[in-house]
């Protein structure tokens, strides 16, 4: 019978290795459930939670709130040099004190640079926009600096595949952050307050987090300017790729808050916080399995391309149901994050929806080839995508608003899902994913897009009888991986054994 910890996905000191047995897989299909099954939970926390803020802030200042944390998000990520990824990387091959070297190293890198990030951005936001939007870009990086050394922590987690501690710390940010909100707005709170949230909730959950990963690596952070060259310096390319992406994602809210009026921006504010939270799932799709990739390719290609098939298989069909769903049920979306005053970015959501289908795929893409260690190819992608979106959008935003914003973004996120697989296809057929879901889902897909017609119908009943079209027709063409399913009750049922 299996112990409580080993069904959370949990792993002792005595199985540090897991990774590089026959039960990672079984492992990262489990945890992987769990990461998501806690996220759609916490997410229905976060709807009610937006439901109360969206409401309370009003259109404009909802675009005031969505701008600072997108700038406090560009500072995590520009200096974040990589750090997460490349340290994921590192753990998951390496051990003893040089493991512990550079757990201590990232660490330190993280504090300093996102420090420095933090007062940068903030004189940026005060000269930009002025005093308030400078407070508020202030207190919301501060959030993002004591989130951003919880995340560095839980990498041993994660390269260790404790992903149900990582699920449970995930949910209980969350729930947390949710309730938080909806306290001030109950009590009459004011923007700062709400953009001081973060802070607040990270603060409770670096206690159990430093409790989890204290036995497993140093939470003493490192200065050591050598050894921070000796980490940074081989990865460069990637270091800069990872500030590009991190631009690329928010380059949309920052020329809309520049070229388009206040309503503008707020309509397409909600629609990027409702896609914005959705794109945790390719994270927690993809992402879950970048410790196998790593290690896949690190020892074995041949498992690595195997892996890589059947999480495009999954993505692919998680991912054309979240864009489809949105598409059916933007209007409610809308109306229950947001309400009324805000329908008219129904239209961008749906739009804009089409962006998480395709950033499942393009995770895969890139997971891969951070995995090979190809960082100038992801420093040479990533440059591209940013440089056309960025044009994209400033052509299209002041002609046809909000909506042109979606347009641009979604038509970039695609064309980067469909180039990226070409660059790591090229030169390595055994990476090469077989494309026979493609018809499967797009047909799917098309069927479960037919009750956008019944306008006679609620929004709730098309989202249904979509999710369930969709679903059917699936099953009918046998399109979901057999084996996915085969490996987690194979697995549960060894373990009775």
């Amino acid at each position: 019978m299996a112990s409580a910890a080993d069904a959370l996905g949990i792993q002792g000191v005595g199985e540090r290795d897991l990774i590089s047995t026959p039960e990672a897989g079984p492992a990262l299909v489990r945890g992987g459930m769990l990461r998501t099954g806690s996220f759609l939970g916490g997410s229905l926390f976060s709807v009610v939670a937006a439901a109360f803020l969206f409401r309370d802030l009003g259109v404009t200042d909802t675009g005031r709130y969505t701008t600072a944390m997108s700038l406090g998000a560009v500072v995590i990520g520009v200096t974040d040099f990589g750090l997460n990824v490349i340290g994921l990387r590192e753990l998951s091959v390496l051990r003893g004190e040089e493991r512990d070297n550079i757990a201590r190293a990232i660490l330190g890198m993280r504090l300093a640079l996102t420090s420095v990030g933090a007062l940068l951005i903030t004189a940026f936001a005060f000269a930009v926009y002025g005093e308030l939007l400078g407070f508020g870009v202030l207190v919301a990086c501060v959030g993002m600096l004591l989130q951003s050394t919880q995340t560095t922590l839980t990498m041993s987690l994660m390269a260790r595949l404790r992903l149900g501690w990582i699920s449970a710390l995930e949910f209980a940010r969350q729930v947390g952050a949710a309730v938080a909100i909806v306290v001030l707005v109950l009590v009459g709170a004011h923007l700062l307050a709400f953009l001081a949230v973060t802070a607040l909730i990270t603060v409770l959950m670096l206690p159990p987090t430093v409790a989890l990963v204290k036995g497993d690596i140093s939470i003493r952070p490192s200065f050591d300017v050598g050894q921070w060259r000796r980490l940074i310096v081989p990865g460069l390319a990637y270091s800069a790729a990872t500030v590009t992406a991190t631009l690329y994602l928010r380059v949309a809210i920052v020329v809309v808050s520049l070229v388009d009026d206040s309503h503008q921006l707020g309509y397409f504010s909600v629609s990027f916080r409702v896609v914005e939270a959705l794109l945790a799932l390719p994270g927690l799709v993809v992402g879950s399995a970048f410790p196998i990739f790593a290690h896949a390719a690190h020892e074995d290609p041949a498992r690595l391309g195997y892996a890589l098939s059947r999480v495009f298989d999954a993505a692919l069909i998680v991912g054309v149901w979240v864009s489809l769903s949105l598409a059916v049920g933007a209007s409610l979306a809308v109306d229950v994050v947001a309400g009324a005053g805000f329908q008219p970015a129904a239209g961008v959501l749906a739009i804009q929806g089409l962006v998480v289908g395709a950033v499942f795929v393009s995770t895969i893409w890139a997971s891969i080839l951070l995995s090979l260690h190809q960082h100038r190819v992801i420093l040479i992608f990533n440059l591209s995508m940013l440089a056309l979106v960025t044009v994209v959008v400033a052509v299209l935003a002041p002609l046809l608003g909000a909506e042109g914003a979606a347009i641009a973004t979604a038509a970039v996120e695609i064309a980067a899902a469909i180039i990226g697989g070409n660059v790591v296809m090229r030169g390595r057929p055994h990476l090469r994913p077989s494309l026979q879901m493609l018809p499967k889902v797009a047909a799917a897909a098309a069927v479960g897009a037919s009750p956008i017609l019944l306008t006679g119908v609620p929004v709730i009943g098309r989202l249904v009888m979509s999710s369930l079209l969709y679903t059917a027709i699936l099953v009918l063409l046998r399109a979901f991986p057999a084996d996915l399913l085969e490996l987690l009750i194979g697995s549960r049922a060894g373990r009775r054994r």
